[in-house]
C-alpha cells in the first residue's frame, strides 16, 4: 500500500512569507483594514493564488469574536428585490465589495412583523458583525430596536430622525432633483408636474425638496396641484400620471422621483394623446437599466448604487471597528435621453 502522504494547510505566516512582508501585513490585508500600500496588497494577493491559503473561518471566529457575516437588511416586501434594478444593483455591488473583504453575506427581508421579530432576534444573536440596511422607512419601530441593541449599521440613504445614531451613504437626492427640474426649465417647461417618492424616506423628503427649490428658483410658484405621491414603484407612477393629467391637463414637464415612476408615465400619456417629448418633457432619477428599455429613453438623473455600496461596506467596516458614525453624499449627475433632449 502507499502510504498518505499529509499536506500541511497554508498559514498566513506561508502567505507572508511568499509575499515578502509581515504577518501583520497579511492580517490586515485579510481583514480590508487600512494602511496597507497597493503594491503590499497585490503581494499578498499573488501569495495567496500561489500556496493556495484559505481562511479558517471557525478559528477567525474564536479569535476574533466576530461571525465574519454581514447581513444585507431590505425592509420592504421580497418581490421588490427582483422587480426594482436598484436593489440588485446594490445586492450585487455590496457582494463583490464583502467577498474581497472575505467577508459572508447574509440576505434578510424584513416586511411584516413576523418578519420584523425574527430579524430582530436573529440579529441580535450576535449571528453577525454588522447590517447593511436598505430602503429604511421613518416610524418603523425596528429601527430603534437595533440601535438600542447597539449592532453595527449602515443605511443606504439617510435615515430620517436617526441621522444622528446610523451611518449612511446617499446619493445627492436635492442635487439631483434640483438639476433635473431646472433641465426641464431651461428646455422651456413651465408648468411642471412630480411624482414623489414615499414621504418617511430621505431619499422621497429630499427629491420633493429639489424639485421645489429648482421652481422657486426660477420664480415658478410650487402649487400642490402639480404633486402627486407616489412610492417608486410603476403602479403609483401610472396611478399619478392619471391624476395630474386630471388636476392639470395642461402640465408640460414631469419630474419623476424613480424610473420606474417616470417609465410608467409614458404609456398614460400616449393614451391621452400627449406627445413625449414634443408636448411633454419627462425626467426621471435613477439611471436604471429601465431608463434605456423605455420609448423614447429616458432623460434621468444617475444614482450611482455600484458607488455607494461600496461606501457601504468600507463604513460599515469603520463602524465595526469602532469609528465614530457618520454619513457620506455621493454626487449624482444628469443623464440626458430622447424623453427630454438637450436643446
Amino acid at each position: 500500500m502507499i502510504p498518505k502522504v499529509s499536506r500541511k494547510r497554508p498559514t498566513i505566516r506561508d502567505v507572508a512569507a511568499e509575499a515578502g512582508v509581515s504577518y501583520a501585513t497579511v492580517s490586515r490585508v485579510l481583514n480590508g483594514r487600512d494602511w496597507v500600500s497597493p503594491e503590499a496588497v497585490r503581494a499578498v494577493r499573488d501569495a495567496i493564488a500561489r500556496t493556495g491559503y484559505t481562511a479558517n473561518p471557525h478559528a477567525r471566529s474564536l479569535a476574533t469574536g466576530k461571525s465574519g457575516s454581514i447581513a444585507f437588511l431590505l425592509t420592504e416586501p421580497q418581490h421588490l428585490l427582483f422587480e426594482d434594478p436598484n436593489f440588485s444593483v446594490l445586492l450585487r455591488g455590496v457582494a463583490q465589495a464583502l467577498s474581497d473583504r472575505e467577508l459572508t453575506l447574509i440576505l434578510m427581508i424584513a416586511s411584516t412583523p413576523e418578519e420584523r421579530a425574527r430579524t430582530l432576534t436573529y440579529l441580535s444573536g450576535g449571528h453577525v458583525d454588522g447590517v447593511l440596511l436598505v430602503s429604511p422607512h421613518s416610524g418603523d419601530p425596528l429601527l430603534s430596536q437595533l440601535v438600542q441593541a447597539e449592532i453595527p449599521i449602515v443605511a443606504c440613504g439617510q435615515v430620517l430622525g436617526f441621522e444622528d445614531s446610523i451611518s449612511s451613504v446617499s446619493a445627492d437626492d436635492w442635487g439631483g432633483a434640483r438639476a433635473g427640474v431646472e433641465h426641464l426649465i431651461a428646455a422651456g417647461c413651465r408648468r411642471i408636474a412630480t411624482i414623489t417618492g414615499p414621504q418617511d424616506q430621505f431619499g422621497g423628503v429630499f427629491r420633493l425638496r429639489g424639485y421645489a427649490d429648482a421652481l422657486t428658483a426660477h420664480g415658478i410658484t410650487v402649487d400642490p396641484a402639480y404633486i402627486e405621491h407616489g412610492d417608486w414603484s410603476r403602479e403609483s407612477g401610472t396611478a399619478g400620471m392619471r391624476a395630474l393629467l386630471d388636476r392639470v391637463p395642461d402640465l408640460d414637464g414631469v419630474f419623476a422621483a424613480s424610473d420606474a415612476m417616470a417609465a410608467a408615465t409614458l404609456p398614460v400619456l400616449r393614451e391621452a394623446g400627449r406627445d413625449v417629448p414634443g408636448g411633454v418633457r419627462v425626467v426621471g432619477f435613477d439611471d436604471s437599466v429601465l431608463a434605456v428599455t423605455t420609448e423614447p429613453t429616458l432623460t434621468t438623473v444617475r444614482n450611482p448604487m455600484e458607488r455607494i455600496s461600496e461606501e457601504m461596506v468600507r463604513l460599515l467596516t469603520d463602524v465595526i471597528a469602532g469609528r465614530t458614525p457618520l454619513s457620506i453624499t455621493v454626487p449624482t449627475s444628469l443623464v440626458v435621453r430622447a424623453s427630454s433632449p438637450a436643446l
